[in-house]
């Protein structure tokens, strides 16, 4: 039985894939909300190529504002480097991580059974500052981080505030106190002293709220070395923008490739945004070998997420339902696709999702 207001949750496809696996993430997650009485009102919104071709702009007037009056939303994969060079294809990403302040992105790494992963074991959570750092589209206010003051000098600037590593320390930290309190801060602060140095010194302020749990330090070329020797050490991790999307690669090519890499973008605010951390992948559209594991994960952690924020015991049970029934598909080779050493194609891997989800008649424990 719904006791509570529906959460309102925008659904927005993308580039490529995203118009396949987008669409299985939404019917599963709707089969479970349904499954478990959670009430979700799901707003399909244009956004990416569809919607220049369609509307005339890549993020057309009204999306983003409509964004903002709900919960939270699905974005899929953009495929922003094959838009045509004209002002009303821009990319989305950035627009949409400021706008949101969604500071924290957040990427587990889980190994699984018989999907080719090189450890059985592994279970660890990257936190990657999402606003700053070296990524010249969203590091300063206006223009560009990254500059050319002659034909053959390139200048690129890296941007480091002490409130947004505080804030994503900070996040870093309640999601290790809610696991095993434990968190690894990566950084490089033997040489930049100044940026990484003020990372580290606002990730151990940030830590006197949570004296429950243990922090370390590793440096990130050591870090790089130690996740592929022994993953299995390591349970949170937090580090700053461009190292976080390094090691987060690294990491998913641990445990069966980007399409085992599921995210959430987080911020401060009520909202937040489940976002796979894969590409748009043009050159398998529409063939039915897209992976839509990572896609369809990240939209069962923005349902647990918006359920814990909100105190939503049926958003609990949804994220549950979804994660018994996706570890059912993956255990069977016929169910999944062939990145991950299945023999089934994205569609097979939905309806065998849908399948263990319509067979459950009662939340996991």
């Amino acid at each position: 039985m719904t006791t509570h207001a529906p959460l309102r949750i925008g659904v927005l496809n993308g580039d490529d894939i995203g118009h396949e696996i987008v669409p299985a993430a939404h019917a599963i997650a709707d089969a479970a909300a349904r499954a478990s009485g959670l009430a979700i009102d799901w707003r399909p919104m244009p956004l990416g190529r569809k919607a220049l071709d369609e509307l005339g702009h890549t993020m057309p007037p009204g999306t983003l504002e409509t964004l903002g009056t709900l919960d939270g939303f699905i974005l899929g994969p953009i495929g922003h480097q094959a838009y045509p060079k004209v002002p009303e294809a821009i990319n989305p990403h950035p627009i949409l991580r400021k706008s949101f302040d969604l500071f924290a992105n957040v990427r587990p790494t889980r190994s699984y059974p018989g999907l080719g992963c090189l450890y059985d074991d592994i279970d660890l959570v990257i936190v990657r500052e999402n606003n700053e750092g070296f990524q010249p589209d969203r590091n300063v206010v206006a223009g560009s981080g990254e500059f050319r003051p002659t034909h053959d000098t390139t200048i690129s600037v890296r941007v480091i505030t002490r409130e947004g590593s505080r804030k994503v320390a900070r996040a870093a930290f309640e999601i290790a106190r809610a696991r095993k309190k434990r968190l690894t801060v990566v950084h490089k602060n033997t040489v930049f002293k100044l940026g990484c140095g003020m990372f580290v010194e606002e990730c151990y302020e940030a830590g006197k709220e949570f004296p429950d749990v243990a922090i370390e330090e590793v440096i990130v070329d050591t870090f790089a070395m130690k996740l592929v020797r022994e993953p299995q050490r390591f349970d949170v991790v937090v580090t700053t923008n461009m190292f976080g999307d390094i090691l987060t690669d690294e990491a998913a090519g641990l445990v069966g490739g980007l399409g085992m890499a599921p995210g959430l973008c987080i911020g401060r605010g009520e909202i937040a945004m489940a976002q796979a951390t894969h590409g748009s992948a043009p050159d398998i559209a529409g063939k039915g070998l897209a992976n839509p594991y990572a896609m369809i994960e990240s939209t069962r952690m923005l349902i647990e997420w918006l359920g814990r924020r909100r105190g939503i015991p049926a958003a609990a049970e949804a994220s549950a339902r979804m994660k018994a029934a996706i570890e059912a598909a993956l255990a069977d080779p016929a169910t999944r696709t062939p990145d991950i050493r299945g023999t089934g194609t994205q569609a097979d891997m939905t309806r065998a999702i849908l399948s263990h989800l319509e067979t459950r008649t009662h939340a996991p424990a």
